[in-house]
């Protein structure tokens, strides 16, 4: 299916089938998250499930350094549809070679678990594209302050509020202990660290006037350090409980917050805003693999697969939550009269507030 959406992209004819190429692949790459996690969780005992996740964060190195500046090389040489092309060759070759390993394989069925209440409640295409649908208008409803606009928030946060919950285990609003904890402390997470990271940039281009290369460092500099906290937390750290890494995390995170919010001033040069993007992946490299290990230890094997699809709605509605609520603020800001500098550290100062949340919840998800 990767393969198919980058074709799709790479001979786009229209922006809507560019758009589409990427939809389909938003899918392809839920579909291999979730399989990937569920796997780990199958293959690996408890003590090397830490090691695992840390490898695959360490999968990121590369790409992050080669595939930005390669895929300008190639656009401008050539042209856009070339780099779609070459990736698709690319994802070919390792597709073609697990298909080869698994096939003909058997695998021993997951032993059966009593039947349990966050099992599905509505046919899960129809609800996973009604939230799709609903995150689509809050999105764009936030982007402006017009009575449209406030109609597509509204019919946006109709559509999250109803069907959001269906794809998540119960209680995981109420933050219930175990495995509705984990997931809701990855939503909140991954929304801060996101919006740092669409954030920052936008500062430091429109506020702070700085060299794209600076830009290109940060992201670089996010991707290693993301790695080397993911290695520290599955090597250094391996005997400290879970729960705990998840609480120094979400910490690492808030302290990236108050860089960001810092960086925001005049007087302050603009590498002190990108190194904020650096810091925060400090502190996701130790609480993202933490929370998946957390999840797949409360759940049972033929379960895991069912929490890892949990772990990634929470992680995208986090996103689209945190990110939407922050780019209201801002919007709200400028709207009044305020300076750039002044919306941006009023977006940033939000983000303290699901920091705080993800540091006094994280006790719940201790495995006991």
């Amino acid at each position: 299916l990767a393969v198919a959406t980058l074709l799709v992209s790479a001979a786009s004819t229209s922006i809507w089938q560019l758009a589409a190429g990427r939809f389909l692949d938003g899918l392809a790459g839920g579909m291999v998250a979730v399989s990937i996690n569920a796997a780990i969780g199958q293959a690996y005992p408890d003590r090397l499930r830490a090691r695992a996740l840390a490898l695959m964060s360490a999968c990121w190195i590369v790409p992050s350094l080669v595939g930005p500046p390669l895929a300008g090389l190639v656009a401008g040489w050539w042209s856009w549809r070339a780099v779609f092309f070459g990736l698709a060759v690319l994802t070919l070759v390792p597709a073609l070679v697990v298909v080869a390993l698994l096939r003909g394989r058997s695998w021993p069925p997951a032993p059966a678990s009593a039947p349990s209440a966050d099992r599905p409640r509505s046919p899960a295409l129809m609800v996973a594209t009604a939230v799709s649908a609903g995150a689509a208008l809050g999105q764009y409803g936030v982007s402006g302050w017009d009575m449209r606009h406030l109609l597509f928030v509204a019919g946006g946060l109709v559509l999250l509020v109803v069907f959001a919950p269906r794809l998540l285990p119960p209680g995981t609003w109420r933050a219930g202990r175990g495995l509705p904890a984990t997931v809701l402390l990855r939503g909140l997470g991954s929304g801060v660290f996101f919006t740092l990271e669409a954030f920052v940039p936008l500062l430091l281009v429109t506020d702070r006037g700085a060299p794209p290369v600076l830009i290109g460092l940060a992201f670089t500099g996010a991707a290693v350090a993301w790695a080397a906290a993911s290695w520290a937390q599955s090597r250094l750290l391996e005997d400290r409980p879970r729960h705990h890494l998840v609480v120094a995390g979400a910490l690492v995170l808030a302290a990236a917050v108050a860089i960001a919010a810092a960086g925001t001033l005049p007087a302050m040069p603009a590498f002190v805003a990108a190194s904020a993007m650096v810091v925060a992946a400090i502190g996701m490299g130790m609480l993202a693999p933490s929370l998946t290990v957390l999840s797949l230890s409360h759940s049972p094997a033929d379960r895991q697969g069912y929490a890892s699809g949990a772990m990634q709605t929470a992680q995208n509605l986090g996103q689209i939550t945190v990110l939407g609520l922050s780019s209201a603020l801002l919007n709200a800001c400028l709207g009044a009269g305020s300076t750039d500098s002044a919306g941006y550290a009023a977006a940033f100062g939000l983000l303290l507030a699901p920091c705080l949340l993800a540091t006094l919840l994280a006790a719940r998800t201790r495995i006991t």
